[in-house]
């Protein structure tokens, strides 16, 4: 369904996400390799604030940099970006 809302629907980008991405020092298109390619390997959590289910899609950047990308869905067409932050121990060498 990201795939679906990157392709054809909408991605939101929320402020906390944008922060830790300079944080990361990545840019939009790092993001969009790792939504066009990334996999979610856990089931989605549920957020008690907010009533929503919460996925980590991991994947690699262009760099090299294994990241994960937490996000939510608002519709069936539209994902909202919560963080993204690096996994160390799984990037490319």
């Amino acid at each position: 369904m990201v795939r679906h809302c990157r392709a054809e629907g909408r991605i939101i980008v929320g402020r906390h996400f944008r922060e830790e991405l300079a944080n990361e020092r990545l840019l939009l298109t790092d993001v969009w390799e790792v939504l066009r390619t990334g996999q979610v390997y856990s089931e989605p959590e549920p957020d008690i604030r907010t009533r929503e289910w919460k996925y980590r899609l991991e994947g690699c950047e262009e760099g090299g940099k294994w990241m994960a990308i937490v996000f939510t869905f608002k519709a069936i067409d539209t994902a909202f970006l919560v963080a993204i932050f690096s996994i160390e121990s799984r990037s490319r060498k």
